[in-house]
């Protein structure tokens, strides 16, 4: 009787295990998904090395002095309509000292260098022209200010991306000399990462290199305006009074 019963538990069991196995066939196959291996943009700039630093603080220069010289040479390159005129007709009527008043409270280049040439006047024609061609002098020289540094800036950035890269390369080199393997997996994964520095670098003197050459073609534009208003109101003086 007992050995009956045994044998029904034992074909019992055996038949759920056989059920479970062929439900457990039956089931889709789940695979473990893939670890990351992605990294992002901000730990490669912090494993850049310590040259990152400097270029970061270039990038905040080169920044800087472009909204700053973009804000002035677009301002004085404002274009006050009619002010030749008001000044012709102030000249015309002898109001000198009123013209000289509009001139001071006009912003532009311009209304500087008619100020210089109206003080001038009744002097010889040439020395009122090298009066202004002098101011004409410091107004490009203050529309000029700090451009220069954004020429250093496009040209020095590459350099220190170079040299930080260099120096994780010695460095590698050096872990590789002192643990006596070489792998290229210890190589490529530290190489990558080195790099960052070379690519920031020229990043950032792309950008001030940019920078420093739009910056120049609105002064350029600026000079040119500045140069045909003096050539105006220099005919102006020219002119026999009406």
């Amino acid at each position: 009787m007992i050995t009956a019963i045994l044998l029904q538990v034992t074909n019992a069991a055996t038949t759920v295990a056989d059920s479970a196995n062929r439900v457990i066939q039956n089931l889709p196959v789940v695979t473990a998904p893939p670890a990351s291996s992605s990294i992002s943009v901000w730990d490669m700039v912090l494993k850049g090395g310590p040259l990152m630093w400097p270029l970061a603080l270039m990038t905040l220069i080169a920044v800087y002095i472009f909204i700053e010289r973009f804000l002035v040479i677009r301002n004085a390159s404002k274009v006050e309509q009619n002010f030749l005129n008001n000044i012709r007709d102030s000249i015309y009527s002898g109001r000198i000292e009123s013209a000289i008043e509009y001139c001071r409270r006009s912003t532009t280049p311009t209304a500087r260098l008619v100020e210089k040439g109206l003080k001038r006047l009744g002097k010889p024609l040439k020395e009122i022209e090298d009066s202004i061609e002098i101011v004409g002098k410091f107004e490009v020289y203050k529309l000029e200010k700090n451009m220069a540094i954004l020429s250093i800036i496009a040209g020095i950035a590459p350099m220190f991306g170079f040299v930080g890269t260099i120096l994780g390369v010695i460095k590698i080199f050096h872990d590789i000399s002192l643990a006596g393997d070489v792998s290229i997996t210890s190589v490529s994964s530290g190489l990558y990462v080195k790099m960052v520095s070379s690519a920031a670098g020229l990043l950032i003197g792309m950008f001030a290199f940019v920078c420093f050459h739009w910056l120049n073609i609105m002064i350029n534009h600026q000079v040119q305006k500045m140069e045909q208003d003096t050539m105006e109101f220099i005919d102006m003086l020219q002119e026999p009074v009406k």
